[in-house]
């Protein structure tokens, strides 16, 4: 047995509340047992709230700092989050070709949860073109999935998700996990599709709160679950046991969104060492 641990590289935006983005994607790829290689896309100015403003970094830098680490360490999952330009898609794009075996977990941030603009329509068409294509599995929520099927022949369809799925397939990817948070059912409803149709149906108790981070922590652990070995749908499966866990013991620090506890499990640990200590 390696003594390495499975290690996964994420391309993403940084978030200062540590709720999302790229210290979201380490927390729980660290969480599950594998080693973290950060990308950095893009530099936000956030809080719990909702995102004010984005600062791409430039194209040159994401494919220098992808290359370095990549000629240095073996990398077993690939993650990507916000993009920040369409420059930033090309080049990744470009990267993520070189390397045809490694899975690639794609979560489409679209807008942040308070529904701040993330991404453009040219950068739309860029992920469409380039990233899908190439994507082993895409993590949108429902408002995500009708959106990346949007054009302008069809703009004003409402499809079922189910159509949005074999839509988004028909661009190029494996696999696409659509999550229900968003729509109005009495529990979340989260279904993978593949090329024969649905694969898997999950349902979850719906939680209250409003949650910030929680589509990067369900996509990093599919990541991390792909690189430790396991089947895409036992990974799909516990990366949503996992995240369900984190968002159930979530915290409210701020004025903003609940932020997922991604390290549940070490505090359900020290609790019951401590009553196990005072008996």
């Amino acid at each position: 047995m390696s003594d390495i641990p499975p290690i996964v590289l994420t391309f993403a935006a940084t978030d200062p509340s540590c709720g999302a983005g790229m210290q979201a994607d380490i927390l729980t790829i660290a969480s599950m047992g594998c080693h973290p290689l950060s990308v950095v896309t893009a530099i936000t100015v956030q809080d719990t709230s909702g995102v004010d403003d984005v600062q791409p970094v430039d194209s040159d830098w994401v494919a220098d700092q992808a290359r370095t680490v990549l000629e240095d360490m073996p990398v077993a999952a690939f993650k990507i989050g916000l993009l920040g330009s369409v420059e930033n898609i090309a080049v990744i794009a470009e990267i993520i070709s070189d390397y045809p075996d490694i899975p690639l977990v794609f979560d489409p941030v679209l807008a942040s949860g308070r529904g701040d603009e993330l991404a453009n329509e040219d950068m739309l068409d860029a992920l469409r073109e380039l990233l899908l294509p190439q994507t082993t599995i895409l993590t949108p929520n429902s408002m995500e999935a009708r959106r990346l099927i949007v054009d302008e022949e069809n703009e004003g369809d409402d499809p079922e998700l189910s159509e949005c799925a074999k839509r988004i397939l028909r661009l190029g990817c494996e696999y696409v996990l659509i999550t229900g948070t968003h729509e109005h059912t009495p529990k979340v409803v989260n279904n993978l599709y593949g090329e024969r149709g649905l694969v898997r149906s999950d349902s979850w108790p719906r939680l209250p709160g409003i949650y910030h981070g929680s589509g990067c922590t369900l996509a990093a652990a599919i990541a991390a679950l792909l690189a430790n070995g396991l089947s895409m749908e036992d990974a799909v499966h516990e990366a949503q046991e996992y995240t369900w866990e984190a968002l159930k013991y979530g915290f409210r620090p701020g004025m903003g969104q609940h932020i997922p506890d991604r390290l549940f499990w070490a505090r359900d640990e020290d609790a019951e060492d401590e009553s196990e200590t005072r008996h």
